[in-house]
């Protein structure tokens, strides 16, 4: 597991987005109603904050309202990215398209694959939350700038 997820979990305070990319994030989330949007999140880690850089709106290659995968194909790409911007991949976003914004049983197994933070957009509410999965699922606030 990444060490400084394991160091600032627990003090993590923010992730920030600006406005632009949650209108970005919004509008992917809208367009591939009734499944689930997803994508993979570039940034910076610096103390107790996530900055996000960069999007990389991903295809859902399970088509479903209620699940997302990414290919494998999609997630070698993100980690040449990676390499490429000199960013971290810091956050996994996809929606819930007919629910609200907070992980599933089905995203919680994948949050322990993942430890990275993940953003839910909600079709219902058009809400953003952000969370983290330590023993328990913890919100992480989102500030927009």
């Amino acid at each position: 597991m990444d060490d400084w997820l394991n160091r600032s979990r627990i003090g993590l305070q923010v992730i920030i987005l600006t406005e632009a990319q949650k209108q970005i994030l919004s509008n992917h989330s809208e367009k591939e109603k009734p499944n689930e949007a997803c994508g993979i999140l570039f940034g910076i880690k610096k103390a107790e904050k996530i900055t996000v850089k960069k999007l990389f709106l991903t295809e859902n290659i399970e088509k479903s309202p209620v699940n997302f995968t990414i290919s494998a194909e999609q997630r070698l790409q993100a980690d040449k990215m990676e390499k490429e911007l000199e960013m971290e991949i810091i956050g996994i976003f996809h929606s819930h398209p007919d629910s609200i914004a907070y992980p599933s049983s089905t995203d919680k197994k994948f949050m322990e694959l993942n430890p990275e933070v993940w953003v839910i957009f909600s079709g219902i509410s058009k809400e953003f939350k952000a969370y983290v999965l330590d023993s328990e699922i913890k919100e992480v606030p989102i500030q927009i700038e």
